[in-house]
């Protein structure tokens, strides 16, 4: 007679090793619940159909400016992943900027680093990426999180799983 262990292994294992997969990944850094899932360059489109609406967007550091009572972080946008990291190796979904409040370092949000930000839409305003005409959306930062090299490869194995050939340079 022909043992059933091994069936009855694989189909206790895997659920098993799919759970301990899903558990590497980060938790999402901010509630969601009510966030709008429009990218920056759909709300610069129509924004006054996004009024005062929830957003949580991230991407790459443009620049920051600081001005009398308040600091602007603009940022080239990407969609984020479950944990609510920018997906960089996804394509930009536009531009926005960050509006947060008294003075901001520009050394703690250096051009190029990758942020995530949870704020309300606040209007938009017209001005240039180069010489090209552009509308910002404006999004009225409640918390900001600039993430470090380490917290960006947290959750993202080095295995994979596949058919074929692959090269892999790190």
């Amino acid at each position: 007679m022909r043992s059933r262990l091994p069936a009855t292994w694989i189909r206790l294992a895997l659920p098993c090793a799919l759970l301990v997969l899903a558990g590497c990944a980060p938790a999402p850094i901010y509630k969601n619940s009510a966030a709008i899932v429009a990218a920056p360059f759909q709300v610069a489109q129509a924004p006054e159909r996004y009024a005062s609406a929830p957003v949580i967007w991230g991407g790459r550091i443009v620049q920051v400016t600081n001005l009398a009572d308040h600091s602007e972080i603009e940022l080239l946008a990407y969609p984020l992943d479950s944990s609510q990291r920018p997906r960089v190796n996804d394509s930009g979904n536009g531009r926005f900027i960050a509006v947060m409040s008294g003075f901001v370092e520009p050394l703690d949000y250096p051009a190029g680093a990758l942020m995530t930000v949870s704020g309300r839409l606040d209007g938009s305003r017209a001005g240039k990426v180069g010489a090209a005409d552009y509308v910002f959306p404006l999004v009225n930062a409640m918390q900001a999180h600039v993430w470090t090299a380490a917290e960006m490869s947290r959750g993202h194995s080095d295995v994979h799983f596949g058919v074929g050939l692959g090269i892999g340079i790190h």
